[in-house]
């Protein structure tokens, strides 16, 4: 690997936890160049939702391709694109009652973020913008500016102003009604000082947080809070959207329509580089290219999102069986941990669970143990204190069972 040490950027991460160098992948295993296999059960961050390299996505990429298909279009009409369009909205709108407009950002999470940003303020005319402890939402200086991490924010050097904090839910109080009094007083009652915001921004699973889930309760108070107070609301649903957690869209099942949702990793099906802001077609307020990007029109990527969106999600398929794998693991983890010498709570919905432990030191070495035993698992959390559980959704039940044997083992291994 002395090519990688030598050339390579030293910001490099994720190779330091996985250091082998990868050559192939199917379904959810993954191959290194000495024919080592890795079942995963982090699938690219949350990219990966159906696995390795579908063999219906690589047909039509191969299709595609061979018919001099167009590739980059800016922001220009393709056949491509309104195949996408029109299968997004059947599949993924229409079903639920959603009329949001489709904006392509550029091709990456925090452009969405930064889209939506953009937008809340130019709707309003405010500047500040409301966020939650624990929120994650990427590496540009906007999306940077409303993350809670520190280690992610180490490299700002300057805090954009305009930025409010907020306690998730569950963080100081457990009772939803106070935390919403709470909420609310820091708004409406007077000398609390903050601005009123020009939108409310928050993931209903935090991934990078922690694997934190908000309950209905408090988002439907969030939403009305929004609304009381003429902000938008919204949703970062990049890493637990595109059916990660049991569902297409984190938050249904709450009853909330949020203003604007950000969308992508997994939106591809294939790991091809794609993102989309929806917007609610009152707050559409965009100037012609009032916010572009070079590689908007990643027609590949497009073709790919088709065909997941009517591969996956013409029905309830795939949604039934994420949540019974969702069981299947969690009700196995929790079982076969007790008696480790770390206490632990297994939490999450749908293929998006954690593992948080009481040894903030436990979980690293626990990711470190299962890719010395061919498993790749990522930890998240302020601390790295929770192991990630994230395996493609159409992974097999077989491949799930393993999966969770193979974390209580290399657990009990380290409690010794």
């Amino acid at each position: 690997m002395e090519v990688f040490e030598q050339i390579e950027s030293n910001v490099r991460g994720y190779c330091r936890s996985f250091p082998t160098v990868f050559q192939s992948a199917i379904g959810s295993y993954m191959t290194d160049i000495n024919g080592r296999h890795y079942l995963d059960f982090f699938s690219g961050a949350g990219t990966l939702n159906y696995g390795h390299n579908d063999p219906d996505m690589i047909k039509a990429c191969i299709d595609y391709l061979g018919g001099h298909g167009i590739l980059h279009s800016l922001d220009m009409y393709s056949q491509s694109k309104q195949q996408f369009l029109t299968a997004f909205k059947s599949t993924v709108l229409t079903p639920r009652g959603l009329d949001h407009k489709i904006q392509f950002t550029g091709p990456t999470g925090t452009n969405c973020i930064e889209a939506a940003i953009k937008l809340a303020r130019k709707v309003t005319g405010r500047h500040a913008i409301a966020c939650f402890t624990g929120g994650y939402h990427g590496m540009s200086l906007g999306a940077l500016a409303i993350t809670a991490n520190p280690a992610k924010k180490q490299s700002m050097g300057v805090q954009i102003p305009g930025v409010i904090r907020l306690p998730y839910d569950g963080v100081h109080l457990t009772d939803v009604p106070a935390q919403l009094k709470m909420l609310e007083d820091m708004f409406c009652r007077p000398g609390y000082g903050n601005d009123l915001p020009a939108a409310f921004v928050l993931e209903v699973i935090q991934g990078e947080g922690g694997i934190h889930c908000a309950s209905h309760a408090w988002l439907q108070g969030v939403a009305a809070l929004a609304k009381k107070l003429d902000s938008l609301l919204i949703i970062d649903d990049i890493q637990a959207g595109n059916g990660r957690s049991g569902t297409f869209f984190s938050f249904e099942g709450s009853g909330i329509v949020p203003d604007i949702i950000c969308i992508s990793k997994s939106l591809s099906g294939l790991g091809l580089p794609f993102a989309i802001t929806l917007l609610r077609p009152q707050i559409d307020i965009w100037e012609p290219a009032e916010h572009n990007g070079t590689f908007r029109g990643n027609n590949l990527a497009m073709i790919t999102a088709r065909i997941a969106l009517e591969k996956f999600w013409s029905d309830e398929r795939l949604s039934k069986d994420v949540l019974y794998k969702s069981q299947q693991l969690r009700q196995q983890l929790s079982e076969g941990l007790m008696g480790i010498s770390s206490d632990f709570e297994v939490r999450g919905r749908g293929l998006m669970l954690g593992i948080a432990f009481n040894d903030i030191t436990f979980a690293k070495k626990l990711s470190a143990q299962l890719f010395n035993e061919q498993m790749i698992a990522e930890t998240c959390g302020p601390s790295n204190e929770v192991l990630k559980c994230m395996p493609a959704l159409t992974i097999a039940s077989q491949d799930i069972s393993d999966g969770g044997e193979r974390i209580i083992k290399a657990a009990q291994t380290l409690s010794r």
